[in-house]
């Protein structure tokens, strides 16, 4: 069956890019094919290491796809029990209302410019992997459609593990970001983040990055 993984690539430092920049970084990975558009913008109160596909207000703009406006927040499933674990170990808890969304990826520009940037936690949240991308389709075993990627840019430091089974007991080493990108994948040849992401990543993070990668 597999296991998912969300990898992760950000800069050494837990800085927060300009505003510019971060609209550059988002822009790349949909022109460069990396990703597939539409785009979702979220503002509010994030968690980076929440399951992009299964508790995270980012796979609830993917997959409900609402109307700008509409305020999200964790849902969580009936039978889960309740664990007050640090995420991804333990519960994530997000509230953000989708600022706005779109099929082109140069109308993102001026919604970040809209946006409370630096005030509050932003996401940048696309449906998939682009498997056009040669790259792409050498990382991933298969092409699957429930590959997000997100771009966070966030208010505050948050803290990610750099490899852990979110099945574990919490702990290990870890690395605290601002901005970064966190994608999302079942079967790969490799451990992710996946180069392609990686290299534009470089490009507007610079040199000297952090990766990791949880996984369950």
């Amino acid at each position: 069956m597999g296991t998912w993984t969300d990898a992760f690539v950000a800069p050494a430092r837990p800085d927060l890019l300009p505003p510019e920049s971060f609209g550059r970084l988002v822009v790349d990975l949909a022109r460069e094919r990396v990703v597939r558009t539409p785009w979702w913008l979220l503002a509010g109160r994030l968690c980076v290491n929440a399951s992009l596909n299964w508790v995270s207000v980012s796979g609830q703009a993917r997959y409900d796809r609402p109307a700008p406006g509409t305020p999200l927040r964790t849902e969580r499933h009936p039978l889960w029990q309740e664990d007050d674990d640090p995420p991804p170990w333990g519960d994530s808890h997000e509230e953000a209302r989708l600022l706005a969304t779109g099929e082109s990826i140069r109308h993102v520009l001026p919604a970040l410019r809209a946006a409370p940037y630096g005030r509050e936690d932003i996401a940048v949240v696309f449906p998939c992997l682009d498997f056009r991308h040669r790259a792409i389709s050498d990382f991933l075993i298969c092409e699957d459609h429930r590959t997000m990627l997100v771009c966070f840019a966030l208010a505050r430091p948050q803290i990610r593990p750099l490899a852990t089974d979110d099945t574990a007991e919490a702990g290990g080493e870890v690395h605290p970001v601002r901005t970064c990108v966190v994608h999302t994948y079942k079967l790969a040849r490799r451990i992710g983040p996946a180069p392609a992401i990686t290299a534009i990543a470089a490009r507007h993070f610079g040199p000297d990055l952090a990766t990791g990668r949880t996984w369950g």
